[in-house]
């Protein structure tokens, strides 16, 4: 046996049973007519998208009730791949019986993960992604049609890594709260990167709009401008911006705080923090043995305080939730 020949059978063993039984016979392919909606008494949508990068396309058949605005039946028609047929067929499947609005929030991810035989293990190496995107793209371009509104509408963030939907504004935020250093640090913070790999650097398998090394790159030379270098800069608490207060309080947290909640098996969790007229109000979350003690919103809770106050020399509200 090859060389070759071990790397395709290790490759077509990081297939799904689900993709590979939809790959061979997809269960929702086919058309619907003008004809057959109206027997089904609803509008006929047909959407179309394309990727350039591989020559994949699909088309999406919805039936949509005007009525109640649920998809009453889904049908795709694919030229690509047999990941992209499975991605489809899967795709239909879950628009059935949902409105319109219910599934303009289904995402590639969300397809991905139906088609898995168990929770923990992808359906498809990571490469392998982008064959999902198309389906999350079709639908978007159907509900667009349906509502009669510009695609760009449905966009509300940015979108860096389209296999992992991980957005601009997540992934600059984690270059600053984690003091991210180098792609690789990003992709392990944020999954970004971490499939097709397009997006990490020009030259990938799809042109991008925005990459990796550029916004490690320009966010970095942000935080250095902004006096953001590794570390906690010891300005006072009150001038810093809202990120350096996260990490002051995630540092205190850290070094006086979850070491006195462990002994108990407890923990805490940051959430968020908001700026107020009388101070700082951070909001945080028990987990382990603090979460239903008595104590957390008394006693546990007052300590908490008491140490933040303390070490931040600054007006400072703790609220769990």
């Amino acid at each position: 046996m090859s060389k070759d020949d071990l790397i395709g059978g290790a490759l077509w063993e990081r297939y799904s049973k689900k993709v590979s039984a939809r790959m061979d016979n997809p269960l929702h392919r086919g058309e619907i007519t003008q004809d057959q909606a109206a027997g089904l008494g609803g509008k006929l949508i047909i959407a179309d998208h394309g990727a350039e990068a591989c020559g994949d396309a699909v088309r999406l058949y919805w039936v949509v009730d005007p009525a109640t605005h649920v998809i009453k039946a889904a049908t795709f028609k694919s030229f690509g791949c047999g990941t992209a047929i499975a991605s489809s067929d899967m795709m239909a499947e879950l628009c059935v019986g949902h409105t319109v609005d219910e599934v303009a929030r289904i995402t590639n991810l969300d397809v991905e993960k139906a088609l898995r035989d168990d929770e923990a293990t992808p359906a498809v190496p990571p490469q392998k992604m982008h064959c999902s995107v198309m389906a999350y793209d079709v639908i978007k371009k159907a509900v667009a049609l349906y509502k009669g509104v510009d695609l760009a509408s449905l966009e509300t963030e940015t979108i860096v890594c389209e296999c992992g939907r991980v957005s601009l504004g997540t992934i600059k935020d984690a270059i600053r709260l984690n003091d991210l250093k180098t792609v690789e640090d990003v992709t392990h913070y944020t999954k970004a990167g971490g499939f097709c790999k397009s997006c990490i650097a020009p030259g990938g398998h799809e042109r991008r709009r925005h990459y990796l090394v550029d916004i490690l790159r320009e966010t970095r030379a942000e935080m250095a401008k902004e006096g953001l270098r590794a570390g906690l800069a010891s300005d006072d608490f009150a001038s810093m911006t809202s990120v350096r207060k996260m990490k002051a309080v995630e540092k205190v947290l850290d070094e006086s705080v979850r070491g006195m909640l462990a002994g108990d098996g407890g923990d805490v969790e940051l959430v968020d923090l908001k700026d107020t007229p009388e101070g700082v109000e951070i909001y945080i979350a028990y987990h382990g043995a603090c979460r239903g003690c008595p104590s957390a919103g008394t006693g546990t809770l007052s300590a908490i305080e008491g140490v933040l106050k303390q070490k931040l020399r600054h007006p400072i509200k703790v609220v769990p939730v």
